[in-house]
C-alpha cells in the first residue's frame, strides 16, 4: 500500500513538474545574403565576435540549407513545408501563402506566444498581405524585400514605400539595421513578463545596396581595401553588433536562460551590382558585392552548396551542448521543432517536409535518414540531397542536364559523376520526382 502511495505520489509531481514547466521563448535571427566566409568563424576578413561566442557556446549546424534566394527561404520557414509546395521560388511582391495557412507564429500563438517580428516580410508586399495577417501580433520594417539603409525604399515601382509599423506605412529616419535592432529589443523590454514569445528578426544585411555609417566604416580593419569592400565588411560588423544587443537585452530582462536563440541566412552570398539602377540613387559604393562563400561552390540564386548551405548557430544555456551538428539540416525543420518545443499539436495533417530536430540537437538522437530537396527561381535548377549523393538538375523534360556528387566526400561540387555512377543516379532521378509530386499543391490563390 505504501509503495503503491508513493509510485502514486511521485507519477503525480513527475507530471505536474513536467506540465509546469515554461515554455520556452524563440528568437530567429536570419541575415540577409551572407555568404558562408562572410563570418570569421568560417575564415572571414570582418570580426564577428558576438557571433563567435555564440557558436562557440551554443551549436552550429555545418550543413544547415536554404532556398537559393529569400521569399523562398521564408516561406519554408513559415510553413515547415518546401517552398515549391507553395509555388513560391522567386523574391516576390505577391502574397505568398493561402490565408488558411497554419504558419509559425499563428501555430505558436495558439498555445500561448506572444509574436513580433522586426525586419523584412518579403511573403506578400501589400499591407493587406502583411505580417499581422499571418500571426505576427507586432509588425516593423520592410513589407518588401532588402531596403536602402538611410531612405527604406524598396526597388522602384509599387511597392517602394514598404517601411511600416503593424501594416501602417510610415518615415522613420536612422540606418535600417539600427532601426531593426531596436525594434527587436524595445518589444522585449516592453512585453507581458509571464507569456512565451516568439520574435522573427530578419534583418536586411548584407543585402544591397550597401552603404555604413561612419562609426562603422572606421571600426573595419586596415588590411580590408577598397571602398565598397570595407562597407560590406562594416555590414557585416554592423549586423553582429546587432546580434549582441539582442543577446544583451535577453540577458538584462532574465529571460536568456530560457531562450532559444537561432542564427542563420536566407541564401548564399551574392556579387550583384551594389548601385544598380533599381533602387533610388543615394550615391552608393559602386562595384560588385563581395559576398564570400568560399570554398563552397557558387553563390546566391544557385542550387550548389555557395547558394544554399548557410552559417547556422543555436544557442540556448544549459539545454544545448557546445559542439558541431553535422548531420544536413534545412530551414523547413524549424517550424516542426519549434512547434515540438511549445507544445502545439496540429488538428490537421499540415504536411511538413520539415522534421522536429530536437531529439538529435539536444537529446543525442541519431539523425534520420533525409532527403532535402531544394527549387531554384522558377524552377530552372532543382536539388536533391541523400547521402552520399547530391543530384542537380539544369532544365526539364528532355533538355534537363543532370549531375551527380558524392556530397560527403566532394563538398565543395568539383567532379561529377552522373556518367560513371549511372545506377545511383537512376535511384536519385526517381527520388527526386517522388519529392517534386507535391510541388504547387498549396498555391494561394483563395
Amino acid at each position: 500500500m505504501r509503495l503503491t502511495t508513493c509510485l502514486s505520489f511521485f507519477l503525480l509531481l513527475s507530471s505536474w513538474l513536467h506540465a509546469a514547466a515554461p515554455k520556452p521563448n524563440i528568437v530567429f535571427i536570419i541575415a540577409d545574403d551572407l555568404g558562408w566566409a562572410d563570418v570569421a568563424m568560417h575564415g572571414g576578413s570582418a570580426p564577428t565576435p558576438h557571433l563567435d561566442k555564440l557558436a562557440k557556446e551554443g551549436l552550429e549546424l555545418t550543413h544547415h540549407y536554404v532556398a537559393p534566394v529569400c521569399s523562398p527561404t521564408r516561406t519554408g520557414l513559415m510553413t515547415g513545408r518546401c517552398w515549391s509546395r507553395f509555388g513560391v521560388t522567386t523574391p516576390q511582391n505577391e502574397r505568398a501563402l493561402r490565408w488558411d495557412t497554419t504558419t509559425l507564429p499563428r501555430a505558436l500563438k495558439s498555445v500561448g506566444y506572444e509574436t513580433c517580428l522586426t525586419g523584412k516580410w518579403h511573403l506578400g508586399s501589400n499591407p493587406e498581405w502583411g505580417p499581422n495577417h499571418f500571426g505576427f501580433d507586432h509588425s516593423y520594417g520592410s513589407l518588401a524585400g532588402g531596403v536602402g539603409p538611410w531612405d527604406h525604399h524598396y526597388k522602384k515601382g509599387a511597392h517602394m514605400e514598404t517601411w511600416h509599423r503593424d501594416e501602417k506605412l510610415l518615415k522613420e529616419e536612422g540606418h535600417v539595421t539600427d532601426l531593426i535592432t531596436q525594434e527587436a529589443c524595445g518589444w522585449l523590454a516592453a512585453r507581458k513578463k509571464d507569456a512565451p514569445f516568439f520574435l522573427y528578426v530578419p534583418f536586411t544585411a548584407v543585402h544591397l545596396p550597401i552603404k555604413e555609417p561612419q562609426e562603422w566604416l572606421a571600426k573595419v580593419p586596415a588590411g580590408i581595401t577598397g571602398e565598397l569592400a570595407r562597407h560590406y565588411a562594416a555590414c557585416v560588423m554592423h549586423l553582429d553588433d546587432a546580434v549582441g544587443q539582442i543577446v544583451a537585452t535577453l540577458e538584462k530582462n532574465g529571460q536568456r536562460q530560457n531562450t532559444l536563440i537561432v542564427f542563420t541566412s536566407d541564401n548564399g552570398g551574392s556579387t550583384a551590382e551594389n548601385n544598380g539602377q533599381a533602387y533610388p540613387p543615394d550615391d552608393y559604393p559602386s562595384g560588385p558585392l563581395p559576398g564570400n562563400n568560399t570554398p563552397l561552390r557558387n553563390e546566391k540564386g544557385s542550387v550548389y552548396e555557395g547558394g544554399t548551405r548557410v552559417a547556422c548557430i543555436a544557442s540556448w544555456p544549459e539545454k544545448l551542448k557546445a559542439g558541431k551538428h553535422d548531420a544536413p539540416v534545412q530551414i523547413i525543420d524549424w517550424m516542426p521543432t519549434f512547434c515540438g518545443l511549445a507544445g502545439f499539436k496540429p488538428e490537421k495533417d499540415l504536411k511538413w517536409d520539415g522534421v522536429n530536430l530536437w531529439p538529435q540537437l539536444a537529446e543525442g538522437a541519431s539523425p534520420p535518414a533525409r532527403t532535402l530537396y531544394t527549387v531554384a527561381p522558377g524552377f530552372k535548377s532543382r536539388s536533391l540531397r541523400c547521402d552520399p549523393w547530391k543530384l542537380v538538375v539544369h532544365g526539364a523534360d528532355e533538355k534537363a542536364k543532370f549531375e551527380l556528387y558524392d556530397i560527403l566526400a566532394d563538398p565543395n561540387e568539383r567532379t561529377d559523376l552522373a556518367a560513371q555512377k549511372s545506377d545511383e543516379l537512376a535511384v536519385m532521378k526517381e527520388r527526386l520526382n517522388v519529392m517534386a509530386k507535391a510541388d504547387k499543391d498549396a498555391v494561394a490563390n483563395d
